[in-house]
């Protein structure tokens, strides 16, 4: 089982509470152990990808 990043687990942290204060609920949280990014599915349309450095990239 691959582990994030201590910046992607910052920014997960960041990025979740920020999306649960918008009251958008979150549906699925997984890490892609080929390029080590962690994908967010969120609400009806909210995809974010965390990269290993800690940087959110809206798909």
């Amino acid at each position: 089982m691959q582990e994030p990043t201590a910046e992607q687990a910052k920014e997960l942290f960041r990025v979740c509470y920020h999306l649960t204060n918008m009251y958008c609920s979150i549906h699925l949280v997984r890490i892609d152990e080929t390029t080590n990014r962690i994908y967010i599915l969120a609400g009806d349309e909210t995809q974010l990808e965390i990269l290993p450095n800690g940087s959110v990239r809206y798909l």
